[in-house]
């Protein structure tokens, strides 16, 4: 460790010469106002890099129209506005969004890299890094919306999925004013955060059941609405490659907005209800029909679950709407029931799709849910603004995604 921290002291000193400049021949420079910026002196600068501080001297300039200052260098090495390289950044982003706290964050970095940094600091760069993907995923969006993506040119797919889901995500009092919780007169506690994912298949496995393509899956959401989430989901989808693909499969559970996205943006897929979510519905009635007698509930799940099984809405929707008028005390929850199994029906023939050799469940997605947002967001104690977990679930979606690199390639590109 020793060691370690005097190749730091050298290579810092090292790069402080290196950024170390003279008065530059050029004395003036174009304005963005439309004017010009003059050159005024050297001004100098500390920033924090892999191999610790480092100070910087760099020409500075200034526009007598508007009174901007300009540090060319800063832009160029992509410091403008912050103390911290890129290599650096980079680094607080990894701690930031893997870490199960900033302060955690801080600490791993003191340990693995020999940098010395607070909470605070992983904090808001994580959620700068974080907000500046969103931002760079909403010039893509818009660009979707207007028709103006490049067209997705390669090899047909086999078979490309969408799958969505959502999850409670708990936030600060304030991100929850006039909003309604679980239980009835209390205030919500969290905001859900939309989840989506992409993915390729072109297998199946002995046994017929399909097999995802491994490192196929690319991971996006945050709250927002259904509308913003939609249009996302349609531009990660197409991105991917949804014209090219011989099949297209939305999965999702049986929320209502879950379909509608799906009409609005992938009319042409074969949808599927999740079949653990349906089966769900069967197991929760059963329980209510039978609450003391578990032979009859275990026996009245078993036939209707087969049911559903098999693809045999109609006879499941049936037997609903016949035990209305037996149980009138549960005859709204029952009628619910029904209506729901009836509007989903053919999203539920369960077998048809086993044999065309599609996934029937959303449980890439349903992982991805744990992983993405319960391993970070959900932990003990944990509320957040909805800005600041919208930058965090954007990074590590970034990272699941393995576009973390493209990313950084992309800034320096730019």
């Amino acid at each position: 460790m020793a060691i370690r921290a005097a190749m730091h002291q050298a290579g810092a000193t090292g790069l402080t010469q290196l950024l170390t400049e003279e008065p530059p021949p050029q004395r003036h420079l174009p304005c963005a106002c439309g004017s010009t910026a003059d050159y005024e002196e050297l001004r100098s600068k500390q920033v924090l890099t892999a191999v610790g501080p480092a100070r910087m001297l760099r020409p500075y300039y200034l526009c007598t129209r508007c009174h901007e200052g300009h540090f060319p260098t800063d832009q160029a090495l992509d410091v403008e506005k912050t103390e911290f390289s890129p290599g650096v950044r980079r680094m607080l982003g990894v701690v930031g969004s893997e870490c199960s706290s900033f302060r955690l964050g801080a600490e791993q970095m003191l340990l693995l890299a020999g940098l010395e940094v607070t909470a605070k600091a992983v904090e808001r760069v994580a959620e700068a890094i974080g907000a500046d993907i969103v931002a760079r995923e909403q010039a893509e969006i818009q660009k979707a919306m207007q028709l103006e993506l490049p067209a997705a040119a390669g090899p047909s797919i086999s078979t490309l999925y969408v799958e969505l889901d959502g999850t409670g995500v708990p936030v600060v009092p304030k991100e929850t004013q006039g909003r309604e919780g679980r239980q009835e007169g209390k205030p919500a506690r969290t905001r859900e955060a939309k989840m989506g994912c992409v993915f390729t298949q072109t297998t199946v496995d002995a046994e017929g059941y399909a097999v995802r393509d491994e490192a196929s899956t690319t991971y996006l959401g945050g709250i927002q609405t259904a509308s913003e989430f939609g249009r996302a989901l349609y531009t990660e989808a197409y991105r991917r490659g949804w014209s090219r693909a011989i099949h297209r499969v939305v999965l999702a559970d049986g929320q209502h907005y879950n379909w509608s996205i799906a009409q609005e943006h992938f009319p042409d897929a074969t949808q599927i209800v999740d079949l653990c979510h349906a089966r769900q519905h069967v197991w929760e009635l059963g329980a209510n029909l039978y609450p003391s007698d578990k032979a009859a509930k275990v026996s009245w799940i078993k036939v209707h679950q087969n049911w559903l099984d098999d693809g045999q809405i109609e006879n499941l929707v049936a037997s609903l709407r016949s035990m209305g008028s037996q149980r009138p005390e549960l005859g709204d929850h029952i009628q619910t029931e029904a209506n729901y199994f009836e509007a989903n029906k053919e999203r539920m023939r369960y077998p048809l799709f086993r044999s065309r050799g599609f996934f029937v469940g959303t449980g890439v997605m349903e992982a991805a849910c744990k992983t993405i947002i319960g391993g970070r967001l959900k932990r003990s104690g944990m509320f957040w603004t909805v800005r600041g977990a919208n930058s965090i679930i954007a990074l590590r979606c970034c990272r699941l995604s393995g576009k973390f690199e493209d990313y950084w390639e992309a800034r320096r590109a730019a």
